[in-house]
């Protein structure tokens, strides 16, 4: 499979597929560039002897809005690849054709969001037509939206069928993917955590075919809690999933994986930074109050199991870590994952939530791997073939 060095851009224009759908501020300023620096890399390789064409959606717009513009963007884009990007002004009419007509080697053009379309996410092959039109061979490194099946990120890839291959991002994390779900070297510990069992189950199902230990944290811990009998207080709690807890736990069993739970919680007496906060056994929470963190003696067992394995995923935090009273966990988790690679663990990071955690304690280089999908992440670990990635590999 042709694959970004081993193709010859020379004199070539590639129409790119990045995720460059970043949050913004008031102002319109990019406030985390990650997944815009996760491009860079690719952008930079095809640019040494070929042109670029950079697609993306920001948002999700109802037809063409100000503040969804991908020209919010340019400045730092800009910046982060010291010179300055062409805007298309749109991304599939005259003005776009014509500056793409005239690039150069070296040229970096952004077109305008996709999502301005409808056609975008219908998949519509004319509109994909239309992107492909632009240039001469497609690279797919947004591996954010693979799990999606618009025209930007599959059904163009049907236009060249002799020129499309992944960027250096996409190929990344499918490496890293690929070695958790076929080389996972042991103990091998996956840690779930989030708000809900009902989101992760699939994923669940699948680590206990290959996880040593699997460790439950977050919201989810207290849906296993009361399943198992305890007292939860007013914490979250998905009633109609206690006995798909149940079966899990059983499941865990049955495979020789370790499941653990939390032993004690961080409880409030309302979602809130000022709330009254006290802490108790996991088990036993006063009526009124609500679970929101691990505690110390949660932190400790977690800790040693996490720092004594060879391969972990994390997927989820194991606490409310956007507040501060409720963060200590979730920080002590990823500081345990860093500690681990430091020894020579491999450790992946997926999912909004726990690459954010990552970020907000500055840990990103200290840990293997750190995914820019959330939702593509979850399906692919689950087995199913992600349109994006089967419209490049066949």
């Amino acid at each position: 499979m042709k694959n970004i060095d081993n193709y010859d851009f020379s004199g070539k224009k590639a129409i790119v597929r990045v995720d460059f759908n970043v949050p913004l501020n008031a102002d319109f300023q990019v406030t985390d560039d990650t997944r815009i620096r996760a491009a860079i890399p690719t952008i930079k390789k095809i640019t040494e002897t070929g042109s670029v064409i950079l697609m993306s959606h920001l948002g999700r717009p109802k037809g063409a809005d100000e503040k969804n513009s991908l020209k919010h963007v340019l400045p730092f884009l800009n910046k982060l690849l010291g010179q300055n990007v062409i805007f298309g002004g749109d991304c599939i009419g005259s003005e776009a054709i014509e500056k793409a007509k005239n690039l150069k080697k070296g040229d970096i053009m952004l077109l305008e969001n996709l999502r301005f379309y409808p056609e975008e996410e219908k998949g519509d092959k004319t509109f994909a037509g239309k992107l492909a039109a632009l240039a001469d061979v497609y690279v797919n490194d947004a591996f954010g939206t693979a799990h999606r099946a618009h025209a930007s990120t599959t059904i163009i890839a049907d236009f060249f069928p002799n020129d499309k291959m992944f960027g250096y991002l996409i190929e990344g994390e499918l490496k890293s993917i690929d070695f958790i779900l076929k080389d996972a070297k042991k103990p091998f510990t996956a840690i779930m955590g989030g708000a809900k069992v009902s989101t992760k189950i699939t994923i669940i199902e699948q680590l206990l075919k290959k996880a040593d230990n699997l460790i439950i944290g977050g919201g989810m811990t207290y849906t296993f809690i009361k399943a198992l009998g305890g007292n939860i207080g007013s914490s979250m709690v998905e009633a109609d999933k206690l006995d798909l807890a149940l079966s899990i736990i059983k499941k865990a069993k049955e495979n020789n994986v370790k499941l653990i739970l939390p032993s004690d919680s961080i409880n409030a007496d309302k979602f809130a930074e000022d709330a009254s906060v006290s802490t108790s056994a996991v088990n036993q929470i006063p009526e009124g109050l609500m679970g929101l963190d691990i505690g110390d003696k949660t932190i400790a067992e977690f800790s040693t199991i996490i720092e004594n394995s060879a391969t972990i995923l994390w997927n989820g935090p194991v606490g409310v870590f956007e507040m501060s009273k409720f963060e200590n966990g979730t920080k002590k988790i990823a500081h345990a994952i860093a500690k681990a690679t430091e020894k020579g663990a491999f450790s992946l990071i997926g999912g909004g939530d726990s690459v954010a955690a990552i970020n907000k304690y500055d840990l990103a280089d200290k840990v293997s791997y750190v995914s820019t999908g959330g939702g593509a992440l979850l399906e692919y670990m689950e087995g199913i073939d992600l349109p994006g990635i089967k419209a490049i590999r066949g």
